[in-house]
Parts: C-alpha cells; structure tokens; sequence
C-alpha cells in the first residue's frame, strides 16, 4: 500500500537523536594461560640469575669393601642461568576537546583506554614468553629482550629434519627444521624422555588451534562417546593420559603455531623487575599522555622436566 500525500515520516524529520546503545563489544583475545600458571618472583636487576644442579648418575655398582678408606669425589659445581628483563609499553595521548565530549559505553576515556592497554600488553608478554627470540643485553641504541620458552629447551625435544635444538642457556635461537604432522607418537617420545630426565611431571602442552585440533584425533586407549540422550558428540581431548601421568592440552594463540611446548609449569617464572604500572607525562599541549610500563622477564628453573615438539605443520 503506497503512504499518503504529504506523509511526515523519518526519512524527512530533521532532529531524530541517534540510537547509540551505551556498550562496547570487544572480542578481541586476551587471555594468557601460560603466564597465569607459573609464578611471579621479584627481579632486582636487569640480568635476573638463578642456579640449577643435577644428581650424579644413577649407579648399580655402588657397592664398597667392608672397612675400606673413604677418597674424595668429584663435585661437580651448580650452573648460573640468567635472562635479561624486557620493558613493555604502551602509550595513548588524548585530547582535551576528547575529553570534554560526551561517550557512550564509558566515562572517563583515559581509564578506557588503560584497560584495553593493560590487557594488550599482557598478551604481549605471553608472545614474548613463547617467542624463539634469544636474550639481548641490550645498550643506549638496543632495547634488551628476553629469551623465549624454545631457546632453553634441549633435553627433551622433537625436531623435524634439519631442525636443532639452541644451546640452551638463553643466547641463542633454535633452528627450525622440516615440518611434519603432529602425532601422538612424536608426544609420547618427549613425554618419556621427561620421565627418565627429571623428577617433575610436565602439566601442560601448549599448542596452537590447528595442532590442538590434531591432537584431539590422538586415539590414546579411550573411545569417543557419542552421547545420545544429550546429543552430544564428545570430539575433543583436553587431557592426555598417559603412562607416566596426565597432561592437560592448552590451546594458546600465542604460541607458534609449529611449536608444541611440553611443560612443568612449576619449573617456570615471571620475575619482574617493574610490575605493570601507569605513568602520567608532562602535558605538551591541548592532551593528556600517559604511558604503561612493565619490566620483567622468564625464568627456566630446570629445563630438563619440560620439551617440546617442535616444526609441525600448522595447515
């Protein structure tokens, strides 16, 4: 039916207020699983330094002559690690005119736009974490960065060919190899090799959305349930259970996505020189600028109870 004549309708009105609902949708993540689940120490300088140490190898002759003299033996000294403290920043400037207006979905902008900075920057930590970056002391011209989880992994890893583990201790990178599929048989090696090197249990693998998929086709020794009174087809595996215990599957969008990083979360560290703070800074003109700051970096206790599988393929 068509409108009558002269019909005053919205396509006409001058002066209709804007419907802007007062909310703001963001679902951009922001988790970081794997730096909520280590602790947080205290780091009093830019080279943070902690020690690990070994037993000597297990002996099945340790057995003496009733009565014999004691000789000395060899001690073999502890080894000092360290890592360099990175700062994270972020900053924002907003101008006096922003602020005076009226928005919808917050009140004051500069705490609106600390938040969103706030959790940015903790997703920047979690990359830097995981990252294949090796530690630089940096200078007056080079920013220091920390070394990432696969540069201290060596006893316990699974390489594609022509990939090779880092040195170890921070300085370097490891190079990655050839990729091939993620199978269950590649975790199982690296899950024994924990079990016979250290005396921890790894908890967590962190893996990246295609790879954890891959490993929700791990057949284990369990069968999928269809569960039919609730329509529910069970098609994910989120814990592994194996011969030397369970070990929880963690999707991460931070790790590489050729990286599956097998680890004792006990046996790792946030220590942080500066905890995450804002600073307001000297208004140049017509805006308010404030910055946040953090300082801190990651500490290996003792790589020997986590690996990795490394150069997967990620399509």
């Amino acid at each position: 039916m068509a409108q009558p004549t002269e019909t005053f309708d919205t396509n006409d009105a001058i002066g209709i207020r804007e419907d802007l609902y007062d909310k703001i949708y963001n679902v951009d993540p922001s988790e970081t699983p794997f730096l909520s689940a280590i602790a947080k120490v205290k780091a009093s300088n830019t080279y943070h330094e902690w020690q690990t140490d070994v037993l000597d190898a297990p002996s099945s002759t340790n057995a003496v002559i009733e009565g014999g003299d004691i000789a000395g033996e060899a001690i073999t000294p502890t080894v000092r690690r360290g890592n360099y403290s990175q700062i994270f920043r972020k900053s924002v400037t907003i101008s006096g005119t922003m602020e005076a207006t009226s928005r919808a979905g917050r009140g004051r902008e500069d705490a609106y736009q600390k938040m969103l900075k706030a959790k940015a920057m903790k997703t920047d930590m979690e990359s830097s974490a995981f990252a294949n970056n090796a530690r630089v002391a940096g200078n007056s011209t080079t920013a220091r960065e920390l070394a990432g989880v696969p540069t201290w992994l060596t006893s316990n890893t699974s390489a594609g060919a022509t990939g090779s583990d880092a040195t170890g201790d921070g300085s370097d990178a490891r190079t990655d190899g050839t990729q091939r599929a993620f199978t269950e048989a590649l975790l199982k090696t690296v899950l024994a090799s924990i079990y016979d090197n250290s005396g921890q249990a790894a908890d967590c693998v962190y893996v990246g959305s295609f790879n954890k998929q891959a490993a929700s086709e791990f057949t284990g020794s369990s069968t999928r349930m269809d569960i039919g009174e609730d329509k529910k087809l069970v098609a994910a595996v989120d814990v592994y259970e194996h011969d030397f215990g369970s070990i929880r599957l963690e999707p991460s969008r931070h790790v590489r996505s050729r990286d599956a990083l097998v680890l004792c979360t006990e046996m790792w560290a946030w220590a942080e020189l500066r905890p995450m703070f804002d600073k307001e800074l000297a208004v140049t003109g017509d805006s308010k600028k404030f910055a946040m700051l953090a300082e801190a970096t990651l500490v290996c206790r003792n790589e020997a109870a986590s690996g990795g599988v490394f150069d997967l393929t990620t399509s």
